[in-house]
């Protein structure tokens, strides 16, 4: 990668819309609960490279999309992103979507998610040539587990030099990821995915679940669990970071996704992972303090955030 240019990130996954039904007062099992809905284009993979743009990446994204008016509002979304946009449109099926419904103080409650397309699609799109040439041109890519296991295989190997770097997206799509273990330079997960991906129970302790990562072939990962520390591991060690309290918490959706843009674009500059994740625990810390999963900030805001995360902790 040339210094004087800005690294360029190949992105494939999911960019669909994201709605998010926030509720007004403490949910209320198996009854009518009042609040209010809104709906931005987002995905985990559009999200992550919003973030990654924001601190500097030049971004080609790759997704899929209907011939409908949601796929005319995600198109629209990536061209205003200024991305290169290498997504394939299916003028027959539906777009993929996401539907989030959020408890009174934004945490999530459940999540619904629409997106057969991917299954279905993905993995032909990894077979054609387009794919690998972008592939070939890019500095880092980022994939996550809505594309199928087999998709995700196809892209480890036309990666040609770049490292893979991926999310796991839920507990239930996770484990697609995991035959591409020993491809895959660093993993960005929650708590609950690292648990199920290790085939341990909710109670497990964290570094079980490392260890058990590291025996399936994952190198390094990063592991967040909301408001907790974020584990960071390597080859050479584990650490830990502490995110600073956030005075008002708005809307989690795309905290994790922000960590791991900016965390990318740290490392494409050369920063080592556990000092990287330091800058997406900054960017995570604005997405949850914004309605939006993909606020725009500047460097003054972006630094003043980066200024009260504490450094990583190495963990014995």
């Amino acid at each position: 990668m040339n210094a004087d240019k800005a690294p360029r990130l190949l992105a494939i996954g999911g960019a669909h819309p994201d709605r998010r039904g926030r509720l007004n007062a403490p949910h209320i099992p198996a009854t009518s609960n009042p609040g209010r809905m809104s709906e931005e284009v987002g995905g985990g993979i559009f999200n992550a490279a919003r973030i990654a743009s924001r601190r500097g990446a030049a971004v080609s994204l790759m997704s899929l999309r209907g011939g409908d008016a949601a796929g005319s509002a995600v198109a629209r979304a990536i061209e205003d992103a200024g991305f290169e946009d290498l997504s394939a449109t299916f003028l027959d099926r539906a777009t993929p979507s996401y539907t989030a419904i959020l408890d009174h103080d934004g945490e999530l409650i459940t999540g619904f998610a629409d997106m057969a397309l991917y299954d279905t699609a993905f993995p032909k799109q990894m077979r054609r040539s387009k794919a690998r040439h972008a592939a070939e041109q890019a500095d880092a890519i980022l994939c996550d587990a809505n594309m199928p296991e087999d998709a995700v295989a196809r892209l480890a190997e036309i990666r040609a030099d770049a490292p893979l770097y991926a999310i796991a997206v839920s507990p239930a799509k996770a484990g697609r990821l995991t035959a591409s273990f020993p491809q895959i330079a660093v993993l960005f997960m929650n708590v609950r995915e690292a648990r199920s991906l290790a085939g341990l129970d909710d109670e497990a302790a964290l570094p079980r679940a490392i260890e058990a990562l590291r025996a399936l072939g994952l190198s390094a990962g990063v592991i967040t669990g909301g408001g907790g520390s974020v584990m960071i591991f390597t080859p050479e060690g584990l650490w830990q970071i502490t995110p600073p309290r956030i005075d008002e918490i708005v809307d989690v959706t795309g905290a994790g996704d922000a960590l791991t843009g900016a965390t990318l674009t740290a490392l494409m500059r050369g920063t080592p992972l556990p000092q990287a994740v330091r800058e997406g625990v900054a960017a995570s810390g604005l997405v949850i303090a914004s309605a939006s999963a993909a606020p725009e900030f500047d460097d003054t805001a972006f630094l003043a955030a980066l200024e009260r995360v504490p450094a990583p902790q190495p963990v014995s």
